[in-house]
């Protein structure tokens, strides 16, 4: 399974902006980061799994748009994000 729900748990309390946060950007971004990160070992894993291949490139595609959003609302916050999520080397 990609992504359990205690995990998910942990990241939302670790990204989360304040109190009941479960759907800022920041943590719909750490979500996705994570699930993404996981295909990409399936994938290097199981070479000619296209299916996969092809929902991995709609949430990068999904993860870039709202990093988009975010940059353009908040510029101190989106460097936060990428520097915590260790994107953008």
């Amino acid at each position: 399974m990609a992504l359990t729900q205690e995990r998910k748990r942990e990241i939302i309390e670790e990204f989360k902006v304040h109190e009941n946060d479960t759907g800022s950007p920041e943590v719909q971004i750490a979500i996705l980061t994570e699930k993404i990160n996981y295909l990409n070992e399936h994938l290097r894993k199981h070479k000619k799994d296209h299916h996969s291949r092809r929902g991995l490139l709609k949430m990068v595609g999904q993860r870039r748009n709202m990093l988009n959003y975010l940059r353009k609302k908040d510029i101190q916050r989106y460097r936060n994000l990428i520097k915590k999520l260790g994107l953008r080397r």
